[in-house]
């Protein structure tokens, strides 16, 4: 007799929606964090008046009431937390800038968008719609080929442009390298520059905006996080905070279950893991890390960790300049370069600005307003900072981030009254993951599902991954994973 059916360890996105998908499916389950709170990226913390969103800037999927196959009329319908949240609707994707170049605005809706751009860069409405419609094509097969249709029934856009770099098939579409920017911004919620992404993964993060809209949570993400949780506890699971996993234990080849940070064991049939994947294989004990487990590990890089500024401000939105929730800076038009810098603390080409009172969501008081600044790092270069120096670094690229901002909000610096700096160091210790990453593995076409199927295989029976690590990186990917890993279990055990 086991202690429970299913432990899962980390209480991130996947690890909550897979272990309230399997209490309420009849799976005593287990819950396990580390942390003292519940949600991995998806929280948010206080400093004097503010309260300050860790990593959401967007949540993509929710869609409007009614929609089908969304966020809010799927998965937040099957866990019973739809009602349970307020959504905050941003109209407008984002605005894109490059200081001298550009400085176009694209509203959350395919026609809006495809009037945005003629009217800023007359002459193009037929290829931005031609391209749209491609972005459609390409997700539409995309999805079913996930959902398992044979390669000979898809359609052959997908074969044509999916797996081309995003960058060509923007050379193909326009001749106009400012409207290829603007149309790519997206890029920095991957993790790979246009000349590496594969187009079906923009086109899949743009249909997901377009179609379903972007949203936020009053409340902030900790809401959602909490929603899960408390869903999960009010159909019976248990969870215990401030509890790290120190092994995974097996018996015959099979995991069984855990042994906690105090020496606590306790037994599961299936142990599901919101862990990276380094750590999750590196905590089995009692058998050795399969071969082709090895073989795959070998194969892979660790993504790219994240950099982010957290201001409160003394000012509203209007007074600072702010027009749209989120907004693209970059330095110029070269995403390469861009990219490059990823690795240096060269002062920052590109920035990610969140405004979260130009829709409000609950964080700060009357006429003050909270604004995030994110820009993506590796953590390599943070490793050779001494103790001694990693505050003066910190702040000083720190600077180089609102430098960037100032050229659409002059004078940001004068009306901040609260800020926290968030380092890849800081990542890698409140997450746990290895290098701090924030997506899992370097997004690229050879991480893409295509290729690489760790969520279904794992090669050690009772052990199941769940999360960025075993597949795409964001929020509404790994939220959705997390349940797909649960039901798939649920189904198994019924069979």
């Amino acid at each position: 007799m086991t202690d429970y059916d299913a432990i899962v360890i980390g209480a991130g996105n996947a690890g909550l929606t897979a272990a309230a998908t399997l209490q309420r499916g009849g799976a005593r389950t287990l819950l396990l964090e580390r942390h003292n709170i519940p949600g991995g990226c998806g929280t948010s913390f206080r400093r004097g008046r503010f309260e300050f969103e860790v990593a959401l800037h967007q949540l993509s999927g929710v869609g409007v009431e009614g929609q089908s196959i969304s966020l809010r009329e799927g998965l937040f319908r099957q866990l019973g937390i739809a009602d349970k949240l307020e959504f905050v609707q941003e109209h407008d994707l984002y605005r894109a800038v490059v200081p001298g170049r550009l400085d176009l605005t694209l509203p959350a809706d395919w026609d809006g968008a495809i009037d945005a751009i003629e009217a800023e860069f007359p002459g193009n409405r037929d290829r931005t719609a031609r391209f749209f419609e491609l972005v459609k094509q390409v997700t539409f097969w995309q999805m079913a080929a996930m959902r398992g249709l044979p390669a000979d029934q898809l359609g052959p856009l997908l074969f044509e442009y999916g797996l081309r770099p995003a960058k060509a098939v923007f050379d193909e579409y326009f001749d106009d390298d400012r409207i290829k920017a603007a149309l790519g911004m997206y890029w920095t919620y991957l993790g790979q520059p246009p000349s590496k992404l594969p187009f079906q993964d923009l086109a899949l993060m743009l249909f997901a905006y377009f179609e379903f809209k972007p949203w936020h949570v009053r409340g902030g993400s900790q809401a959602m996080s909490t929603a899960i949780l408390d869903t999960f506890l009010s159909a019976g699971g248990e969870v215990r905070f401030s509890t790290g996993v120190e092994a995974v234990l097996t018996s015959a080849g099979r995991a069984i279950g855990v042994r906690l940070d105090d020496g606590t064991e306790v037994t599961a049939l299936d142990v599901v893991s919101n862990a990276s994947l380094p750590s999750t294989y590196g905590m089995l004990e009692g058998i050795d890390v399969p071969a082709a487990v090895r073989a795959d590990l070998a194969t892979r890089r660790i993504g790219v960790s994240g950099f982010a500024l957290h201001m409160g401000l003394d000012a509203t939105p209007a007074e600072l300049g702010f027009t749209t929730s989120t907004t693209f800076v970059n330095a110029d038009l070269d995403d390469d370069h861009t990219y490059g810098g990823w690795r240096s603390f060269a002062p920052a080409r590109g920035i990610c600005v969140s405004s979260y009172d130009v829709a409000p969501i609950g964080f700060a008081p009357a006429g003050a307003t909270h604004v995030s600044l994110i820009t993506l790092q590796y953590a390599d270069i943070w490793r050779d900072v001494s103790p001694r120096d990693y505050a003066r670094t910190k702040f000083a690229y720190a600077d180089t981030l609102l430098d960037l901002c100032e050229t659409v909000t002059p004078g940001i610096r004068d009306a901040i009254e609260e800020v926290d700096v968030a380092t890849p160091l800081t990542m890698m210790r409140y997450l746990g993951h290895p290098g701090g990453a924030i997506y899992g593995y370097d997004q690229d076409a050879g991480e893409g599902w295509l290729f690489r199927n760790s969520e279904r295989e794992t090669h050690v029976p009772g052990l199941h991954l769940a999360g960025s690590w075993a597949g795409m990186g964001g929020f509404q990917p790994t939220l959705e994973a997390g349940a797909r890993v649960a039901r798939r279990l649920l189904r198994a055990k019924a069979a």
